[in-house]
């Protein structure tokens, strides 16, 4: 077996769970931009406060998730 550096394995962690926090995040917005009757771009576009503090919720909330399953899965 391959012995990698515990550095670079855990690079490699970093990198991989990003990119997956990062697509889920993006379908997350997707999903809930079709259930709401508003886009969310376009209320973001006119400075809509309220919708940037939910969009900011759903993140939070999705990072904190990935966060602990992505960390508890390293031990």
């Amino acid at each position: 077996m391959i012995d990698i550096p515990p550095i670079i394995l855990n690079f490699i962690y970093v990198m991989f769970g990003g990119m997956l926090t990062l697509f889920f995040m993006k379908i997350s917005c997707t999903m809930f931009n079709k259930m709401v009757n508003f886009n969310i771009s376009d209320e973001l576009g006119k400075g809509n406060i309220a919708v940037g503090l939910m969009v900011m919720g759903i993140f939070i909330g999705l990072g904190i998730s990935l966060g602990l399953v992505i960390g508890l899965g390293l031990s």
